[in-house]
Parts: structure tokens; sequence; C-alpha cells
């Protein structure tokens, strides 16, 4: 069946339909992971953007139920060059475009994205749309202009949980299976403005007794659980429009240990007086350099995000910028000089990508640890 992925600027890419059929909107963004589609597909940040993956060919390991980063599919659609129908694992127990048509997800194959990938990077993220229903050019694109922008949108508040819940799942074995695990030593509480899984699993792993609230909890509420660090976590969206999270941030700050991941960075940033402005295309993929302006060293990183902090415009001078990314120059981390809270724009529980970073887990304990 035909499909088509129309833009904002009127480009429009034909391809053929795999997955469900129907019409579905978002962002137009890219990701350059060679593999990990499933964590992409699942990973909340990706609400409301269609994604389109550098790599040729998607699906050849097939889907299984332990490589999902959330309670559900959040991308909007997924644009692929061939889809592998047939798949090769011993833990796959079904196909990418059986795993999407279950999922009432719509999928574009046999599409330039190539060209696609191109077009974004000259062009920037935009509206778009999937469709195998409306093959109308003139039809479609106005549905596209019509639809919702990712300026000024709070989309953390569509995947944040709705009531708090605690985590108790500790890293997984893939030749044992996963087992219950919950810390005991550190009380841990974390925000979810659409949290992946495994970094609840690291922190359980890290004898952390973990509960997760709703990204509009108010500081005084995490307060009264008496925690010994909190986390914010990634998610979707305009960081400036999640208000709540900052207010949080800001009567947090100071009073215990505080860690930011992705969208918690933004957060923290914009609770100590700095801005965030919108990337021409983001960073997406499991294969960024960071450089720890620290120590001089330079680790590959995951990361999901359309948006970046603007380091000059800290207004407290006791911040300081403690990560670069090497590719663009953008902040990818800071750190306060007295107070106990750190963040990080890339996503060092990986899932997909490489680990090079999960030892910040290790010091957001040891800072909790110095506190107790």
């Amino acid at each position: 069946m035909k499909g088509i992925l129309m833009l904002e600027d009127g480009a429009y890419f034909e391809g053929e339909a795999f997955g469900s059929c129907g019409t579905a909107f978002g962002e137009a963004v890219f990701n350059t992971g060679m593999t990990g589609y499933q964590e992409v597909l699942t990973d909340p940040s990706y609400q409301g953007q269609i994604v389109t993956m550098t790599y040729p060919l998607i699906g050849n390991y097939g889907v299984n139920p332990d490589d999902t980063e959330s309670r559900r599919i959040f991308a909007s659609g997924f644009v692929v060059r061939q889809e592998s129908r047939i798949f090769s694992s011993w833990r796959a127990q079904e196909s990418l475009g059986e795993y999407l048509k279950k999922n009432a997800i719509t999928g574009l194959c046999n599409v330039d994205t190539r060209a696609i990938t191109r077009h974004i990077r000259n062009r920037g993220a935009m509206r778009s749309a999937i469709s195998t229903e409306d093959l109308d050019i003139g039809s479609l694109h106005k549905k596209v202009l019509a639809s919702r922008s990712m300026n000024g949108a709070d989309l953390a508040k569509e995947v944040s949980c709705k009531a708090p819940y605690r985590w108790e799942e500790g890293r997984r074995d893939f030749l044992k299976g996963s087992a219950k695990k919950l810390g005991s030593q550190h009380q841990v509480v974390v925000y979810d403005f659409g949290v992946k899984h495994n970094i609840l699993r690291i922190l359980s792993s890290l004898n952390c007794r973990v509960m997760v609230v709703p990204g509009t909890t108010a500081a005084e509420e995490v307060l009264k659980m008496k925690p010994d660090g909190v986390l914010f976590s990634n998610g979707p969206g305009d960081p400036s429009a999640v208000s709540y999270g900052i207010e949080a941030a800001q009567k947090l700050a100071g009073k215990l240990p505080i860690f930011g991941i992705c969208l918690g960075h933004q957060i923290l940033a914009l609770a100590f007086g700095a801005k965030t402005f919108k990337l021409k295309f983001g960073h997406r993929g499991s294969n960024h350099p960071v450089k720890d302006l620290r120590t001089g060293k330079v680790e590959i990183t995951s990361q999901n995000h359309g948006f970046a902090v603007e380091a000059s415009s800290f207004k407290n001078t006791n911040i300081e910028i403690t990560h670069i990314n090497l590719n663009d120059g953008t902040c990818e981390g800071f750190s306060h000089k007295f107070m106990p809270v750190f963040s990080v724009q890339y996503h060092p529980e990986a899932s997909p990508g490489p680990l090079d970073s999960q030892a910040l887990f290790n010091r957001f304990v040891s800072m909790m640890e110095k506190k107790q």
C-alpha cells in the first residue's frame, strides 16, 4: 500500500506503508542509531514526533518485551529505508511491522531516508504527517499546517504517570530474566516527565528505593516523603512550557541532592535563570561525542533532544558548565559549585547506546551518601 511523508515546507516523500494504516502527525526528526529501534519507539521523549532512522536496514532482530523503555510506543510514526520482515534473534517474539500494527502506529518504508535526513538537516525539524489514507498532496499539506507545533508544547503532562508508584525492578539479565530488586539504602524520588525504565532499573540496582511521581507534583509533597535525593527525568516537548517542574526545581535546590537528565537538565537550567532554545534538527542517536571539561575525557553518548540550554545565559555565577557537545559546542552538562546539583543533556542510562556515562548514577549516589 502506498504511503506519503508530507513535510511542513511542502516537500513530500513517497514510499510503502507498513505497520498500521492511517494518518499520523508529528515533528519530523531523524535518529542516527544503527540499532535500538524498539527503545527509540518506546522512549516517551519521542512523544509527538515522526522518527526517520538513518541506518538503512531496520527490524532484522525483531521485537521482544524486554527492550521496551516505557508502557507503550510514544513515537507518532516511523520511517525506514528497508523494513526487515525476516528477523533473527533468540529473544525476538514478533517482527517490527507486526509490533507497529498491534500498537496502531503508522510506518513508511521503501523511502529515501538519506534524502529525508538531508532535507531536515538543511531546513530543520518541522511539522509533518505520514498517511496511507489521504494521498492528495494539497489536502495532506493543509492538514500538516494545521497540526500542533513543538514550540511552546507541554508534552511532559501527556506522558507522565498519573499517580505515584514504587519501582521494584533492577537491571536485567537476559539469560536469567528480570528479577525484582527493592533497594533500601537511599530513598530517591524521580520526577516523571517521560522517564525511561532503564533510569529506574539502574537506580534500583544501586540500592536505591525508587518512588516515581507525576511531573506536576509539588516540591512540598516531595519533601514530605523525606527522600535522600531527587532525579528530574527526561521527557518531550518545550522545557520552558514545564513551569510546574521549574518551580519544583527552584524550591528543592539546596535542600537535597538533585540529578537532572535531558529535559530534567533543561528544567534545572531554567530554574537557575538560564534560557533554552530550539535546535535546528536536534541530537538523536547513540554516537554523539561529549567532552567533560573538568577531565578532558570524551564520552560517546546516547541523545534525544530538540532543545538545548544556552550556556551563556546563566544568571547564577555559581553554575559551572561541565560538558559540551563536540559536534556543535552546545551545553551538555552543568553543576552547582556549592549545592549538590548536577545535570546532563544526554542519556547516561543509554538503552539504546554506549555505557560510557553510567558512572554518573554512582556520582548521584555518592552525593546522597555525603548528605546522610
